[in-house]
């Protein structure tokens, strides 16, 4: 099977792309390599493996540009994880996200059907469930309302599959991440900016009082149910959450970096910010019994991995 993965040499892009890989498939990664972060991490992140795959340096937001790679590169399967990522930087920038997160979304929607692509994967966010009070979140909840653009583009990118799915009967699944973790990942997201300023001896910022919970999902485990999706073969178009199904509160989260790095957090806190979600928390049934999903890391196994490969990584740095 040849595999196109969109943000290919991000996060969990990279990760996938390298499974696929071990797997036996072929790969064709995608990505515009943009400076929300620095990109020489997402060419870190393919080093080991970039002379197994084509890398493709596209922005989704270029049609013209999509069209060409699907005409040059023959694809059975799209995996798409390409996105603007993040809440808060979201709210500064709603037109980026749109542009990138719908409009190209919907470019590929259009490659993969002109091209016969059948199956399309798409990487969405447990932010689509915005402040719903019932937890734990399940697929079959009405969504009503999202809490930031990023949110909101999420949810636009699952309706423009379900109907492309019902037009052309193209077989979607969309997957819900529930705040992923682990090796590369992403530096402004919690965990990893955390374990760098408390090694570091720099403050990190708190925002509200603490008690806002996250259900982490290792990367791990995400990858394992990414890859049943490849396989699944039931309605059409169908939505799962991915996560662990268990939530920890900021402020234990913050003691559990501080145990794993060995030091004190010296904390700014601050209000809480717009956008952010109180709690996350995944309803993980239907993955399970569909999908055979079975998350398997825990949260008190998976982050003193992460901070392993954090440690690692800075001491490949300064050698």
């Amino acid at each position: 099977m040849r595999v196109l993965v969109t943000g290919g040499a991000g996060f969990i892009g990279s990760h996938l792309a390298e499974k696929l890989l071990v797997m036996g498939h072929e790969v064709v990664i995608l990505d515009d390599f943009n400076d929300f972060y620095d990109p020489q991490i997402k060419h870190a992140n393919i080093a080991g493996f970039v002379k197994d795959v084509a890398v493709c340096h596209v922005d989704l937001r270029a049609n013209d540009s999509v069209r060409t790679l699907f005409r040059r590169e023959k694809v059975d399967v799209i995996a798409h994880l390409a996105a603007r990522a993040g809440v808060r930087p979201s709210i500064q920038n709603p037109r980026l996200y749109y542009d990138t997160n719908v409009i190209g979304t919907l470019h590929l929607l259009e490659a993969a059907r002109a091209t016969g692509v059948e199956r399309f994967i798409f990487a969405s966010s447990s932010s689509v469930y915005g402040a719903s009070k019932t937890v734990p979140f399940s697929e079959e909840q009405h969504l009503t309302q999202t809490l930031s653009p990023y949110g909101a583009t999420k949810v636009g990118g699952e309706f423009l599959c379900s109907t492309y799915s019902h037009l052309y009967q193209m077989r979607v699944v969309a997957l819900r991440y529930f705040t992923v973790y682990g090796p590369r990942q992403r530096p402004d997201l919690a965990i990893h900016q955390f374990t760098r300023r408390i090694h570091a001896g720099r403050p990190i910022d708190q925002f509200g009082n603490g008690t806002t919970q996250r259900d982490y999902t290792y990367i791990d485990d995400i990858i394992q149910g990414t890859m049943a999706a490849l396989d699944y073969e039931g309605p059409m178009y169908d939505i799962f959450n991915l996560g662990e199904s268990q939530t920890i509160q900021l402020k234990d989260l913050i003691s559990a970096i501080e145990n794993a790095v060995g030091k004190k957090a010296k904390i700014n806190r601050l209000t809480e910010q717009p956008g952010d979600m109180p709690s996350t928390y995944a309803d993980i049934s239907k993955a399970r019994k569909l999908l055979g999903y079975n998350p398997t890391t825990r949260l008190e196994e998976g982050l003193p991995r992460f901070v392993d490969w954090f440690l690692r990584t800075q001491t490949e740095v300064r050698n």
